[in-house]
């Protein structure tokens, strides 16, 4: 199969997302990542379109299992009128004991784990997290997400988060603000 043919065959999923010509940047993950202080809830204030994340009040709850895997709730409202939040589960994993900031997740049991790299975090305020899938080369289509501990971080915070993606070679040109002013 051609890759022309393949990227036409994806564009209902690649307009969702952002895409890219070349292969996948390879920012710098955090150093020392302990996976415990990661668990619990965190909100999307920023992130790179993605095919699942178009609702509001978007957020992700991480329980460590006991096999040393990560449950993730991933949650949004996605009609403001009916007040309803959606729910999609999935697991994650450290895919390297060597790099546990690189961790894998999936919602989808019969498809492989999708990066999951925390870039920054200090576990109690803020994480930056960046995942890109690399088509042979040609392409790519990536996703970043700057999360919070509460519905909201400082404009400082916020900008700090987006200069740290683009000096790891991610473009940010697409990133949109999530509303989490809901009530549910």
């Amino acid at each position: 199969m051609s890759a022309a043919y393949l990227l036409l065959l994806l564009v209902p999923a690649i307009s969702a997302q952002t895409f890219h010509w070349g292969a996948c940047p390879i920012p710098e993950v955090q150093s020392n990542f302990t996976l415990q202080p990661y668990m619990g809830k965190w909100y999307e204030i920023e992130k790179l379109p993605d095919i699942f994340g178009r609702g509001q009040c978007i957020r992700e709850e991480n329980t460590m299992m006991e096999d040393g895997s990560v449950q993730v709730s991933y949650s949004q409202v996605v009609n403001v009128v009916e007040g309803k939040r959606w729910y999609l589960e999935g697991t994650a994993k450290v895919i390297d004991p060597q790099e546990p900031a690189k961790l894998g997740v999936n919602f989808l049991s019969f498809l492989p784990y999708t990066p999951y790299w925390v870039l920054s975090t200090d576990y109690t305020n803020y994480s930056i997290v960046y995942s890109c899938k690399d088509v042979f080369g040609i392409f790519y289509f990536d996703f970043a997400w700057i999360l919070a501990r509460s519905p909201s971080l400082p404009p400082q915070m916020v900008d700090q988060a987006k200069r740290m993606l683009i000096s790891g070679g991610i473009d940010i040109s697409n990133m949109t603000p999530t509303d989490q002013s809901c009530s549910v």
